[in-house]
């Protein structure tokens, strides 16, 4: 059953990000003041102490660290830094002492702690990141791989079907999530040999359509989207570079004309902030990685305060959900299928 009604704890890295603790303190206390949760603060006491009021002071858990594990660091190198603040984030989770780690820190060592010393769940070989992305629908896409696994087996791919369709299911509320393997053509013969392998194995994942393209991720015609890592990445980056450069000429044309000037002033409110609100990646605080005994939300290096409020959240609905058992539940039942 979900866990509906305990108190959620979740570990914060405070240390990591590129800005210090300073918006990751403020994203908790944001979410202080929404939800009721447990935050479990990780990092240098003292830097902590001058960034939280004392009336939080009191609602929160720190647990020293006096490690923090650079952005130019080795991810490989996260499982011999102790001391640090994310290793010993992680293993709150692992102990039982959090239920969830939120990390804007090092993102690799985030991921290799996460699935190393939380460890995976009992059958799925590699995690997944997963990511919301906008689209014309009233849901957003979610797409994995975005960036933990590189180099895919089809095996791979199988299961970030069961795994993507699970959190569609259980943590977005999608009834029956549409689930495509993206390729280069919707036609079954399209694709590499990776993805035609795959598409034989994702045929058993209920709500599978079969091959999509990446324009089906942007018009609502899809909910799962899965791909390999490296794929996902580079979509995930290019995506964040077109809707900058998108609204930077949108502002450059505005400028250009008087008329477009008052259009714009005229559509400021209803058009241009909701535009911004549906791109903004603080809007969805941070990537989940699916596959892992527990939950860890990896967030973006440059996360302001609201992102990490996100964060948080997600942390919190995803340990509040099934997602967990229900992936484990669909390979298993599908396991059975091919005995």
């Amino acid at each position: 059953m979900a866990q509906s009604q305990k108190i959620v704890r979740v570990a914060i890295d405070a240390m990591g990000g590129d800005f210090g603790p300073e918006p990751i303190i403020e994203g908790c206390i944001q979410a202080m003041d929404e939800k009721r949760f447990q935050p479990i603060l990780v990092g240098k006491q003292e830097d902590i102490f001058s960034y939280i009021p004392q009336y939080y002071l009191e609602q929160v858990e720190i647990v020293e660290a006096d490690d923090v594990i650079d952005m130019k660091d080795q991810a490989t190198n996260a499982l011999r830094r102790k001391d640090s603040s994310i290793y010993k984030a992680v293993e709150l989770v692992r102990d039982g002492k959090a239920d969830a780690v939120v990390s804007a820190g090092h993102s690799g060592a985030t991921m290799t702690l996460a699935t190393l010393r939380i460890g995976r769940l009992p059958h799925i070989s590699k995690p997944a990141l997963a990511t919301l992305m906008p689209n014309t629908g009233s849901t957003k896409t979610l797409v994995l791989d975005v960036g933990a696994v590189v180099e895919c087996k089809a095996q791979n791919l199988y299961e970030f079907g069961a795994m993507g369709r699970a959190y569609a299911q259980e943590v977005m509320g999608i009834g029956q999530p549409r689930v495509g393997l993206l390729s280069n053509g919707e036609e079954d013969s399209k694709g590499n040999e990776l993805t035609k392998e795959a598409f034989k194995l994702l045929q058993s994942i209920p709500g599978f359509v079969g091959n999509v393209e990446g324009r089906d991720i942007f018009n609502g015609s899809v909910d799962v989207v899965i791909t390999d890592g490296f794929t996902g990445n580079v979509l995930l980056k290019t995506s964040e570079g077109v809707a900058s450069t998108i609204l930077t000429l949108m502002k450059q044309q505005i400028r250009k004309s008087l008329p477009a000037k008052i259009g714009a002033l005229l559509m400021k409110k209803k058009v241009f902030n909701t535009l911004k609100k549906e791109i903004d990646y603080a809007e969805y605080g941070g990537a989940p990685l699916l596959g892992v005994d527990g939950c860890a939300i990896v967030s973006h290096g440059s996360s302001n305060s609201k992102a990490i409020k996100n964060a948080i959240f997600q942390a919190i609905n995803y340990t509040k959900s099934d997602v967990n058992r229900k992936i484990e539940e669909l390979l298993v039942i599908d396991k059975s299928k091919h005995q």
